[in-house]
């Protein structure tokens, strides 16, 4: 079985969103469904506080290290109006990684965020079976990609 690194977007703090996207993937695993390993930036790293420069600067390298060793990118679409610049960078990060980005709808709103609907690899509903089968699928257009790359 494939084992997925996985980043979720967080901006930067965890909350109610993130931890029931992780509660999922945990319960997949408990199910023999997928194995995952987390790639998020750890929440208690006291040198990451991007309300300063130093901070700042400190996030977006560690981020930038988690999404690099990521195979898929989980966009929270939701946390857009908290942390719209986390999100935005999260994205526009993992896309210049090339790596699959999943968007995951916002949860009770009306409309996703332009940046992650623009750059998604996919768009699935707020719910643990399409978050799961996106992942799954993912690993067919991985395999679809590279043979692509072998090819040319």
């Amino acid at each position: 079985m494939k084992k997925y690194n996985v980043f979720i977007s967080h901006g930067w703090e965890y909350d109610e969103q993130y931890n029931k996207v992780e509660d999922w993937l945990d319960e997949a695993y408990s199910k023999c469904l997928l194995v995952w390993d987390n790639y998020s930036v750890p929440l208690l790293d006291t040198d990451l506080n991007p309300r300063s420069s130093i901070g700042k600067k400190k996030l977006q390298e560690k981020i930038n290290n988690q999404i690099a060793q990521a195979s898929i990118v989980l966009i929270l679409s939701g946390m857009y109006t908290a942390h719209p610049y986390w999100i935005e960078y999260e994205v526009l990060k993992a896309a210049n990684y090339g790596k699959y980005i999943i968007g995951v709808e916002p949860w009770k709103q009306e409309s996703t965020p332009k940046v992650v609907s623009d750059y998604a690899d996919i768009m699935v509903e707020w719910n643990k079976s399409s978050v799961t089968k996106a992942m799954l699928e993912s690993l067919t257009h991985n395999m679809i990609t590279s043979c692509v790359t072998l090819n040319s």
